[in-house]
């Protein structure tokens, strides 16, 4: 997919924009960790270094060297960051909000935060939490400076970026066979969600990131059961992604459907799959390096360690073993095992920006002057 390139270089190059235009002023941004802003880190304060290394040099409560798709995103639009909902201090909604929590699913989780890690902040709270943001917009007048417009709900660009823990947190313990139950049901809240930012926000534009080729993670790698003959020529596990693509299909015919419903509306459904999963298999072609070994982490084939995570220090065994950052986070894909790094981010946000991996097409550059990303 060497077109990632090509969007590379136009989306990248120098470029001056003189009264830059842009249909969508503002983004809401719905997701887990692969596009939390510090939505969890600002409700659980636990984040440390080596995290933010890379661009902010310090912990932001991203899970990541540096910046998100999401940033990218928001750059390649004009737009600043997205503020997290949850932060109380420093957050600037104008341009939109991010409502990701790091560990969220779409279904409404029965453990606890406490017990298995599972956030609170599922799809549902996430939504309710918008609903609330635009009540309280419309109800404060003047707004100022950190609120958005009230017209700004029906031109703005809402993100679901979710899904993958849903998938992840149940393999463990019920496999794949008992976690294809659940797969109807979470591209059931993803179109219901949809349907209820049309009704009663006014929303218009919808993106929806598929699932990630988990198969290929180092954290799953090292961690879920599978063997040898599973795995494919780039030791990627070939079941885990098998299965992950059979929800992104129940996901775009349920997009497929909703969009028939709201024939007003533009739902994209987003191949991010695609994307992720070239660069796995072939980082070199991208201008990285390591595919499926973890830039932070410790021991073993895919630099992972369950027992200590990434900038952790922990006695194993009798010896102190600490999950340090390699020295070139740039020429990786994955950052900690879970995530991916600052470099791959850019790219996949590129790939998003291009609209070539898109489900209708839907390049940005017809809808606003893209700003350079990087």
């Amino acid at each position: 997919m060497r077109y990632l390139f090509i969007a590379l270089l136009v989306l990248a190059s120098p470029a001056a924009f003189t009264d830059a235009r842009c249909d969508f002023p503002a983004i809401f941004n719905f997701g887990a960790s692969s596009s939390d802003t510090g939505g969890f880190a600002a409700a659980f304060p636990a984040q440390r270094p080596p995290y933010g290394m890379t661009y902010f040099g310090k912990p932001v409560g991203r899970a990541s060297d540096g910046r998100l798709p999401i940033d990218f995103i928001a750059q390649g639009l004009g737009l600043p960051f997205l503020s997290p909902y949850l932060k109380s201090i420093g957050s600037n909604f104008a341009h939109g909000a991010n409502f990701a929590s790091s560990a969220a699913t779409i279904l409404m989780p029965n453990t606890s935060l406490f017990v298995t890690g599972t956030s609170p902040f599922y799809l549902t709270i996430q939504l309710n939490q918008m609903k609330e943001l635009k009540n309280r917009v419309l109800e404060l007048s003047p707004q100022g400076d950190y609120l958005p417009p009230k017209d700004i709900f029906n031109k703005a660009l809402y993100i679901f970026d979710i899904g993958q823990n849903d998938f992840t947190g149940k393999l463990a313990t019920i496999g794949i066979q008992g976690v294809k139950e659940y797969l109807p049901q979470m591209a059931l809240q993803i179109s219901a969600g949809i349907e209820e930012l049309y009704s009663e926000l006014g929303g218009r534009t919808f993106m929806v990131f598929n699932m990630a080729p988990i198969g290929c993670y180092p954290a799953f790698l090292t961690d879920l059961p599978h063997n040898n003959s599973d795995l494919d020529m780039y030791d990627c596990m070939i079941s885990y992604n098998n299965e992950a693509q059979n929800y992104n299909k129940m996901l775009k015919e349920k997009l497929s459907e909703t969009r028939n419903l709201l024939p007003d509306a533009t739902i994209v459904y987003v191949d991010t799959h695609s994307i992720k999963l070239d660069l796995f298999q072939h980082p070199k072609d991208h201008g990285l390096v390591y595919g499926t070994k973890a830039c932070c982490g410790y021991g073993g084939d895919y630099n992972f360690n369950k027992q200590v995570f990434c900038g952790n220090t922990k006695v194993i065994d009798g010896k102190q073993i600490t999950a340090s950052p390699c020295k070139d986070p740039e020429n990786y894909v994955s950052w900690d095992g879970v995530h991916t790094t600052d470099a791959a981010n850019k790219l996949i946000a590129l790939g998003v920006l291009n609209g070539s991996f898109s489900d209708p097409v839907f390049p940005f550059i017809k809808f606003c002057d893209l700003k350079p990303v990087g």
